[in-house]
């Protein structure tokens, strides 16, 4: 009863300073993070001990999903080789850099340097998309540091298998092994990712359910997951996979009233898991910290050192890949270096790897600097929750590489007119076949000349004459045939580059808002 009770006044206090954080325009992770470390120091606080497979099971999946479906396949292509780049170089140089600095400043055993290492290797997922969100980054800019943080976790995941378990047995690393366990990871979560998101396809097309779709979209993530993990492969690839493979597909496996529906669910799922998660963050400090034995009073400053180094190195090694996602405008590198660095901050996932490190080693005993590597992870990640959160968007700002608003406005409306011009054309082909009633054709064309001039009075319904039931069938199917050309367009336009994803995303919002209202209408 304690432990719901305790979910429940997370909830309540995750969801109230997330509206703050909104109201305020300050990104709601850091401000989170600070509020949860906040009432942890206060007298009387209960301690908070998080099960990491409540994080891995419960949290991560859908939030993981909810992230892969809004990646933009159209720019990934673009800068896939700098995701490798970053995925897999950057996460092993920044295991190694972490792991021996660990071991100079900090006295932790040699495997458990490396422990903490791998731990704080990746940029994470839920944490960058929940920062860049309400950024308006270039696409490439934005899709680089989110694909980057779904996409290393094979890798720091793989390493961190490796150094628990020689810190554990105390055996030699297997580097041969060690590959072999990448491709299992990496591979077999991909594989069981994409027959997840196939199934799922499968029973979307045959449903017109909206509660159904609801639900399916809700497991979804978890099956991933669950069924990842059972064949000893990556869940967190897995649930990414599925996510990018479905979000690719949405619009062709439902309609719009269960796409609306979807989303608004989702937003409320995210919203409420994303809040309490890094609310949790900043309780679990103060806690961790008071387990610690003596004689590592020492760990903010060895805290700050290992994020600072993270930061460093993640600068080295971004620098010479800018040029591949400079934005159109001849923006100087080093600007989007800084940008891309320090959008890239570590978050839950860390944490959830962190918590999950055996208690004991293979002989029984205590396994040393378990809770000092536990404080360490983080002290990091709330470091780089606050810092680089509090300062991610005076940085875009200042660099002047972030999208302004005029820009998206003007794109928006020149999409907007685009298709309303589709739209008339289809009407004039109609018209000259003689294949709809007129008065019909004149009522979708009214609409559509008020939506050209951006007017959101919506067209009259009345009839004219007799039969006015029969004109507003063929309105609607007009509108519907309208609609369908329009979705097409968009899509046209977001592949040949002509419009960004966030516009495409927009508009196809607006689409499917105006379908949903056909399809409810009188």
């Amino acid at each position: 009863m304690r432990a719901v009770g305790t979910i429940l006044v997370l909830v309540v206090l995750a969801t109230v300073v997330a509206t703050g954080a909104r109201r305020w325009r300050i990104p709601a992770p850091s401000l989170l993070v600070l509020a949860g470390l906040g009432v942890a120091l206060v007298p009387g606080t209960p301690p908070l001990h998080i099960a990491p497979q409540t994080i891995a099971l419960v949290v991560l999946p859908p939030l993981l999903y909810a992230s892969a479906e809004e990646l933009s396949m159209r720019d990934l292509r673009l800068v896939w080789r700098p995701v490798t780049v970053l995925a897999l170089g950057l996460v092993l140089a920044s295991a190694a850099a972490v792991g021996a600095l660990a071991i100079a400043v900090t006295g932790l055993p040699v495997p458990m340097a490396f422990v903490l290492g791998a731990v704080l290797a990746s940029t994470d997922p839920v944490a960058v998309t929940a920062l860049g969100r309400r950024l308006a980054l270039p696409g490439r800019v934005q899709v680089l540091v989110q694909a980057e943080s779904l996409f290393n976790d094979a890798t720091s995941l793989v390493l961190f298998k490796v150094a628990v378990g020689v810190a554990v047995a105390g055996a030699a690393v297997d580097w041969p092994h060690a590959g072999g366990e990448f491709l299992l990871l990496a591979g077999g979560g991909s594989a069981v990712g994409a027959a997840v998101a196939a199934g799922v396809a499968v029973v979307r097309r045959r449903t017109a359910d909206p509660v159904l779709e609801t639900v399916i979209a809700l497991v979804t993530p978890y099956s991933a997951y669950v069924l990842a993990e059972s064949v000893h492969t990556s869940g967190v690839t897995a649930v990414v996979v599925a996510g990018v493979v479905l979000g690719r597909s949405g619009h062709k496996l439902s309609d719009a009233r269960i796409r609306l529906q979807l989303q608004a669910v989702y937003g409320v799922v995210v919203f409420l898991l994303e809040s309490v998660v890094f609310a949790i963050v900043g309780l679990e400090l103060p806690t961790l910290v008071r387990e610690l034995p003596g004689g590592t009073g020492w760990w903010p400053l060895q805290a700050l050192a290992v994020a600072a180094l993270l930061i460093a190195l993640r600068i080295l090694w971004v620098l010479p890949l800018t040029s591949v996602v400079k934005p159109v405008g001849g923006t100087a590198s080093w600007r989007v270096a800084a940008v891309v660095t320090w959008a890239g901050t570590r978050g839950v996932m860390p944490l959830a790897a962190a918590l999950s490190i055996p208690l004991v080693a293979a002989d029984g005993t205590e396994l040393p600097g378990r809770s000092l590597v536990l404080v360490l992870t983080t002290a990091v990640v709330v470091t780089t929750l606050v810092a680089q959160g509090l300062s991610l968007a005076p940085l875009v700002n200042r660099s002047g590489i972030a999208l302004e608003p005029e820009h998206t406005a003007r794109e928006e409306a020149r999409t907007r007119r685009r298709l309303a011009g589709v739209g008339l054309e289809h009407l004039d082909q109609l018209a000259d076949l003689d294949a709809a009633p007129t008065a019909a054709l004149e009522q979708a064309r009214r609409a559509l000349d008020a939506r050209l001039q951006h007017d959101q009075q919506e067209a009259g319904e009345q009839g004219q004459g007799g039969g006015a039931g029969s004109v507003l069938a063929a309105y609607r199917q007009i509108r519907r045939e309208v609609i369908a050309l329009q979705g097409g367009e968009l899509r046209r336009l977001y592949e040949d580059h002509q419009i960004s994803d966030t516009t495409r995303r927009h508009l196809q919002y607006d689409l499917d808002r105006e379908e949903s209202a056909l399809a409810e209408g009188p």
